[in-house]
């Protein structure tokens, strides 16, 4: 079997609609951007499942920008990004500012601020380097073969209740049958 991150990279520049996302992320270019949470995580156990990739809620653009905390910064970043692509559902967040949401110390960078995600495969992005051959970089603090293991694990940094009500709000175990809460 092909290395699980190599694996998602592949997925990623197969699926049309996901390798246009991280295009157009790009554009923006953004410190430390990323396409995180479900873009990645949902592929994975879409494919693991057998299953077509489905259309998402949402694209997750992350970022980290401690020099402007201002949430007006993150809905200027979403109007260009629909502007471009208005069929693409974006939702963008300056992590250096999400601690203060979240009630966690403050984060360092997005991978630190992925690794307070409720959910270990969560956290888990992609960007793209938009040099003389486009790069697509994978982003896991946890690793991304749990992934590939068809489990949700709770971050017990985080309080389990949280962890609990994701799970039962995001409906995983009925839309991914062969998952295992670890």
């Amino acid at each position: 079997m092909i290395e699980p991150r190599k694996q998602i990279i592949q997925w990623l520049e197969k699926d049309t609609y996901r390798y246009q996302a991280l295009l157009i992320a790009e554009s923006l270019n953004l410190p430390q951007w990323m396409l995180a949470a479900g873009f990645v995580r949902n592929l994975v156990w879409d494919k693991l499942h057998g299953i077509e990739p489905r259309p998402l809620n949402d694209i997750d653009l992350i970022y980290f920008e401690p020099n402007n905390l201002s949430p007006e910064i993150d809905k200027h970043y979403q109007s260009q990004l629909n502007a471009i692509a208005p069929e693409y559902p974006w939702s963008v967040k300056n992590q250096a500012r999400m601690h203060l949401k979240n009630q966690d110390s403050a984060y360092h960078s997005c991978v630190d601020a992925m690794s307070f995600w409720p959910e270990k495969e969560t956290a888990v992005a992609a960007s793209i380097s938009r040099a003389a051959q486009p790069k697509i970089e994978l982003y896991c603090p946890f690793g991304c073969e749990r992934l590939f293991e068809l489990t949700v694990s709770h971050n017990p940094i985080k309080r389990k209740q949280l962890f609990e009500q994701r799970l039962m709000s995001k409906k995983w175990l009925t839309h991914y049958p062969q998952l295992m809460v670890k």
